[in-house]
C-alpha cells in the first residue's frame, strides 16, 4: 500500500482560488490507480425509450413506440463504474445473479472494476429499476414512470456470512472504503461495525476511510470518516424538515456529525450546492458547478461519493474532496441516464474554472468601479 498523508477531513486551506484549483488538480491527477473497496447494493437501472406515437383509446395515455432498451450497473454497480472512470481500481462486493437482465449489468461493469468478490447466487435477481422514457428524434427524452422491483429473495445468514468474508477480503491493500446502503438488506449497521472494527484493527498508517452512503438508515451507522446524504435523506434521518432555512441545516449537519459519529458530513443540496460539516470547524457551503438546469439527477450521488472516497484516497481534505465531487456531480447531471465522469473530464473542468476566475474577477472590478462612478 502506498504512503499518502491524509489531513483530517476538516482542514481547509481556503487558499486564493487559482492556488486551491492547482491543488484540485494535483489530487485529481493522483486518482489514478487507488485501490477502493466498494461494498453494498448492486442495482439494475433498465432505461426503455419510445416515442410518443398516439393517445391510447383504452385509456388517457400516450402510446410510445419502442425504441430500445439499455441496462446498466446502479447503486454500488454505477459507484464502482464511476470509481473506475475517473481512473481508481475498484473492487465491487455485492450480489448479482446469473440470468437476464444481471447478466447484462455485471457484463456492464468496467474493465477497471475487479469482480471476485461479487457473490452470484442461484436463482437470485438484482434489484431493478425501470424507467420509461418518451421522447422523438428531435425532443429530449424525458422519463414518464419508474416501476422498480425488489431482489427476489433477501440475504439469509449464510449468504450474509459470505458477503461478509468477501467484504473483508476486499479491505486488504485497499486506501479507501465506500459502502452503498440502497436499503435491500445486505447492508446492515452490523457489517458496517465490523468494517470499521477490521480496519482499525489494521491499523494502517494513515489510517483508511471509510465512507457510507445509505439511501434509508443513516442514523444506523455510526464510525465512518464522511457520510454524503442528500437533503431529502438528512431529513428522513433526523425526522426533521430543512427546506431553504440556513439554521436547519446548520442544525441538522451538526446532529448528523454527532449522530453517527463522522469526522465529516457532506449535504447535497440540488441547485443550491453542498454543505461540508466538521466538528469544531464552520460550516462550508459550496455553490453548484455549471447550470441548475439539470438532464438527469439518476445516479449522480454515486458519483459525488465515489469522487469523495478517491479524493480522501489520495490525501485530500474533506473540503477538497468535497469541491471536487461538486465538480463530478456537476458534469454528471448533465448527461442522460446513469452515467460516469471521466478524469479528464474532471480536470478540464478544473481547468476551465480557473481559466474563468480571472477574467470574472475583472468584470467584477469593472462593475464596483462602475458604480463608485455613478455614486
Amino acid at each position: 500500500m502506498r504512503s499518502t498523508v491524509i489531513p483530517a477531513p476538516g482542514a481547509n486551506p481556503h487558499r486564493r482560488e487559482s492556488d486551491l484549483s492547482a491543488r484540485l488538480v494535483g489530487l485529481a491527477e493522483r486518482f489514478a490507480g487507488r485501490r477502493v473497496a466498494v461494498i453494498g447494493d448492486v442495482i439494475a437501472d433498465e432505461f426503455v425509450y419510445g416515442s410518443p406515437a398516439r393517445v391510447s383509446r383504452e385509456a388517457p395515455v400516450l402510446i410510445l413506440d419502442h425504441a430500445g432498451a439499455t441496462v446498466v450497473p446502479g447503486g454500488a454497480g454505477n459507484a464502482a463504474n464511476n470509481v473506475g472512470a475517473l481512473g481508481g481500481d475498484a473492487r465491487l462486493v455485492g450480489l448479482v445473479g446469473h440470468e437476464g437482465m444481471d447478466d447484462r449489468l455485471f457484463g456492464a461493469l468496467r474493465a477497471r472494476v475487479d469482480t471476485t468478490g461479487v457473490v452470484r447466487p442461484a436463482g437470485y435477481r438484482a434489484p431493478v429499476k425501470t424507467r420509461i422514457l418518451a421522447g422523438g428524434r428531435h425532443t429530449a427524452r424525458q422519463q414518464i414512470v419508474r416501476i422498480d422491483r425488489a431482489a427476489s429473495f433477501p440475504p439469509g445468514a449464510a449468504l450474509g456470512r459470505e458477503l461478509e468474508r468477501a467484504a473483508l477480503d476486499a479491505l486488504t491493500g485497499c486506501e479507501a472504503v465506500l459502502v452503498s446502503d440502497y436499503g435491500s438488506g445486505l447492508v446492515t449497521p452490523e457489517l458496517f461495525a465490523r468494517l470499521v472494527a477490521e480496519l482499525a484493527a489494521r491499523g494502517a498508517t494513515p489510517p483508511v476511510p471509510i465512507l457510507i452512503d445509505s439511501r434509508h438508515n443513516l442514523a444506523g451507522f455510526r464510525g465512518c470518516t464522511a457520510c454524503t446524504p442528500n437533503e431529502s435523506e438528512a431529513e428522513q434521518a433526523l425526522g426533521e424538515p430543512i427546506g431553504d432555512d440556513p439554521a436547519r441545516l446548520e442544525q441538522a449537519g451538526r446532529r448528523l456529525l454527532e449522530r453517527t459519529g463522522a469526522r465529516g458530513v457532506v449535504v447535497t443540496r440540488g441547485s443550491r450546492g453542498m454543505a461540508v460539516f466538521v466538528g469544531g470547524r464552520p460550516t462550508d457551503h459550496i455553490p453548484i458547478h455549471g447550470t441548475d438546469e439539470v438532464a438527469d439527477v439518476t445516479g449522480a450521488g454515486d458519483t459525488v461519493i465515489a469522487t469523495i472516497t478517491l479524493a480522501l484516497a489520495a490525501g485530500a481534505s474533506l473540503y477538497e474532496a468535497a469541491r471536487l465531487a461538486n465538480y463530478a456531480g456537476g458534469i454528471v447531471v448533465m448527461k442522460r441516464g446513469t452515467a460516469t465522469v471521466s478524469r479528464g473530464e474532471l480536470l478540464r473542468a478544473i481547468r476551465h474554472d480557473d481559466d474563468r476566475a480571472p477574467r470574472d474577477a475583472r468584470d467584477a472590478a469593472v462593475k464596483d468601479a462602475a458604480g463608485e462612478e455613478e455614486g
